[in-house]
């Protein structure tokens, strides 16, 4: 190559890099819909077009936590005009299970309920109003069995969806009872709605040789391809998935969105016209899983410092009826059950209470936020039995960087900077000034109380099941 074209490279090198890029670490960059989604023209799955001919579902849902079915009436939904079909699970022609990992989740109940707002049957109509008005006239006769609404109660009846799991470090037992100091204590977590803006709602297309396109609102659109396929007893690839935008999900559209779209499905395939199913927001919010709600028991071994010694954990998952996501989910619970912390010998035990509630599911942290807090109760215990400030209870407590760097369920951590990062932000906050400013205000007010604290977080981002940890694309 001649010099001038050697320095004709180096010139065209030196103005690509000079270039005002518009993306990289440090820059706004502009969500592809921004646009669409704040003037209002983004296309949900509400917002599509109805074909021609449509139908719409409504699921009659059970009116009991826990009931055998003896039996059910649908003639009743055909005296209301604009009537197509009403189905029970009889009339699914495939798999009658739609659960994600292991059974447990029928799409329509068999023999007995589980749950209030079990779906029972369904009904499809030419309007939503009509099915629904044609679902509640439904004759269902039940037979009434004693619930387990408390998730305390199922732990102690060992009443669970799925067998409990253990991690341990050494002997637990032993070290708290050679502790300086010994606490014991309990703590309820509640769970959330995830409160998504568009419910959830799929519509359907029948196709050739008994195929199905399915527009979903769903977080798992390989998920909800392969349950339809398995309701209607066809290959997957006759389904075909459409999923744009979802309006919100945060683990509430993992699994769940699969119901909707198997019951729209099933109609399709034995009326052969389109069909659309939308929950209704309180309908929804009934049928559908919450965040898991923990019931926590500890016990704890630790010096004058506040370090620990030894810890024994009980981590409870309210799971609701059915397994659903709950073993991976309290699995990432007891993971997460040190937090920022070396527990010395340790003993967690993570059980899946089953409870006559709707299906608990992904949330977002999966499990990971109701184990953090668990230890950090812990932590503020400690703090309060020794009269110490929290945030060196928690100090004393960091993982090390070339000791004490084991975790519970032995993994090194690595690349540990939770000293310099706390000193910097102690600094930075004025922590210790501003501790001292609300000791003084909350002496003199006897109502009115004020807190701070200064909390770290260590949270895993891989999947326990190694095989997930990785991804593909066909690019054409």
């Amino acid at each position: 190559m001649s010099n001038h074209h050697v320095a004709k490279s180096q010139a065209e090198m030196a103005e690509l890099f000079s270039q005002d890029l518009t993306t990289g670490v440090g820059r706004s960059v502009k969500h592809d819909s921004a646009d669409k989604h704040v003037s209002g023209e983004a296309v949900y799955i509400d917002d599509r077009l109805e074909f021609p001919n449509q139908l719409h579902v409504y699921a009659r849902t059970a009116d009991r936590a826990h009931a055998r079915i003896l039996r059910i009436d649908t003639t009743p939904c055909y005296a209301f005009e604009g009537v197509r079909i009403a189905i029970t699970h009889e009339d699914i022609p495939g798999l009658k299970d739609i659960g994600p990992v292991v059974a447990g989740d029928p799409l329509l109940a068999i023999d007995k309920v589980e749950f209030f707002g079990q779906p029972v049957l369904a009904v499809a109509a030419r309007d939503l109003e009509t099915a629904r008005k044609a679902a509640m006239a439904a004759i269902v006769e039940y037979e009434d069995l004693e619930p387990v609404l408390d998730v305390v109660e199922a732990l102690h009846r060992k009443h669970f969806v799925l067998d409990s799991h253990t991690h341990q470090r050494g002997d637990s037992a032993a070290a708290l009872a050679t502790a300086p100091h010994r606490i014991q204590g309990t703590l309820h977590i509640g769970g959330q709605e995830h409160f998504y803006l568009e419910t959830q709602i799929s519509s359907v297309m029948p196709t050739e040789d008994g195929g199905m396109i399915v527009y979903c609102s769903t977080q798992n659109p390989t998920e909800v391809q392969k349950l339809v396929a398995e309701v209607l007893d066809v290959p997957m690839n006759k389904v075909v998935l459409d999923m744009r935008r979802m309006g919100g999900g945060f683990g509430g559209k993992e699994t769940q969105a699969a119901s909707p779209a198997c019951l729209c499905a099933v109609v399709a395939r034995l009326t052969g016209q389109p069909t659309k199913m939308r929950l209704p927001r309180v309908e929804d919010m009934t049928m559908t899983g919450k965040r898991h709600p923990f019931y926590v028991e500890y016990d704890v071994g630790f010096d004058d410092n506040g370090r620990l010694h030894g810890i024994n954990f009980d981590l409870a998952g309210n799971c609701g009826y059915s397994p659903d996501l709950s073993g991976s989910i309290v699995d990432r619970a007891m993971f997460h059950s040190d937090n920022a912390y070396y527990l010395g010998d340790a003993t967690v035990h993570g059980h899946r209470c089953k409870t006559n509630t709707a299906s608990n599911t992904a949330y977002r942290g999966f499990g990971g936020p109701q184990g953090m807090v668990a230890i950090e109760q812990v932590m503020d215990h400690i703090a309060r039995h020794l009269g110490r400030d929290p945030l060196a209870v928690r100090k004393a407590n960091y993982y090390g960087k070339t000791e004490r760097n084991v975790t519970h369920y032995y993994q090194t951590v690595e690349h540990n900077m939770l000293e310099e990062m706390t000193a910097e932000l102690e600094a930075s906050s004025d922590y210790a000034e501003r501790r001292e400013s609300i000791r003084r205000f909350n002496a003199n007010s006897p109502i009115l109380k004020k807190g701070l604290a200064l909390t770290p977080v260590k949270f895993g981002i891989s999947f326990t099941a190694t095989f997930l940890n990785q991804a593909g694309a066909l690019i054409h």
